[in-house]
């Protein structure tokens, strides 16, 4: 049966409904979601209302979450429940063929500032490598039929990720309430069909590093090497760093201050050699600043050491960072990301060739 909600005011110890009105006009939902879509209840960002599709009708919203999946939604208006569910089924087979670069062009059309610094300003952080890799399909309504309530619960047995909400618009001695109501519980949501994700392309040479952890930057910058270590979470990454890789130093908190080329694969600290004026030199009887000593002797605990030539370098005050570029809790981790890349060669006076 439709889902149906009622809403009482308790005044003392009666029970008072609230009446239930008709929304002044059902656009207002689109505006209301496209300001907050909060309303659906959790953090998304929309970046395109009234998308342009290639075969004519436009798409009402298209936000993304912090997870990178997109959410299709799509207003019942006056549409029939088959005209609506065929819509946004239809929406959802161009929305799924999205690539990266597509998603992302979409977003800077309608937001009024790059994707990665909305999507920081919404989520605290850049967006992960993987965009579309999940779809959510949506039918927003003011009320909820029979029918398309049939039609959204016979497709999600198929797998299908399509959902309904419904608000209700309600009046309380001129005070003004909007209730929302899922047609299905989040924990009955699919997966999103398993389609595989979209993840940014790789250049096959450019890699991000984290060097903190109370590693003063200078003895890296003076002495030609970036290193973690102290567990296997950050020991494992470092030391996939290969020979001839292009690193961009990144200092927590701080922000981009190097640009160099590796020399040669990690080893331990105890037996790390760096490369100083044209010659090979051990770094454990260089003058450091740092302490790269830990507990336990195994290699996933042990420090380790990656020669690097600097192409670029700057002191830690002078460390380059813009909202929405890219930073990872891992030591070391393939970087993708175009905008962070470009902003970087550009401060850097880096070519990309």
């Amino acid at each position: 049966m439709p889902v149906e909600m009622r809403m009482w005011r308790i005044d003392g110890a009666e029970p008072r409904a609230l009446t239930a009105s008709a929304l002044p006009a059902e656009k207002d939902l689109h505006e209301f979601l496209k300001r907050d879509p909060s309303l659906l209840g959790e953090r998304l960002l929309v970046i395109g209302s009234e998308v342009i599709t290639p075969f004519g009708p436009r798409l009402d919203l298209l936000a993304i979450d912090a997870e990178g999946s997109l959410h299709l939604l799509e207003l019942k208006r006056d549409k029939t429940p088959r005209e609506v569910v065929a819509q946004v089924l239809d929406y959802g087979s161009w929305v799924s063929t999205l690539s990266r670069e597509d998603v992302i062009d979409i977003a800077n059309r309608h937001l009024s500032q790059p994707f990665e610094a909305a999507f920081e300003d919404v989520f605290g952080g850049a967006p992960p490598d993987e965009l579309n890799h999940d779809l959510h399909l949506t039918v927003v309504a003011a009320e909820l039929d029979a029918s398309s309530e049939r039609i959204v619960n016979y497709l999600r047995t198929f797998g299908v990720p399509v959902n309904a909400v419904f608000f209700s618009y309600l009046e309380d001695e001129g005070r003004r309430y909007l209730a929302r109501s899922w047609l299905a519980a989040d924990e009955e949501e699919p997966s999103g069909g398993g389609k595989p994700g979209k993840r940014a392309a790789w250049n096959g040479r450019d890699w991000y590093v984290s060097f903190g952890g109370g590693r003063p930057w200078e003895d890296a910058r003076r002495f030609s090497f970036v290193s973690a270590g102290g567990g296997k979470f950050y020991s494992q990454t470092i030391r996939s760093l290969p020979e001839g890789a292009r690193v961009w130093v990144n200092v927590p908190g701080s922000g981009y201050v190097a640009v160099g080329t590796t020399l040669a694969p990690a080893s331990r600290f105890d037996e790390a050699t760096v490369r100083l004026d044209g010659s090979w030199c051990r770094l454990a009887e260089q003058q450091l600043s740092g302490n790269y000593q830990h507990r336990g002797d195994g290699d996933d605990d042990a420090e380790w050491v990656v020669p690097v030539e600097w192409a670029r370098s700057a002191p830690e005050s002078q460390a380059f960072w813009q909202k929405g570029m890219f930073a990872s809790q891992h030591s070391a981790c393939k970087l993708r990301q175009e905008f962070t890349l470009s902003l970087l060669e550009d401060h850097f006076g880096v070519s990309s060739e």
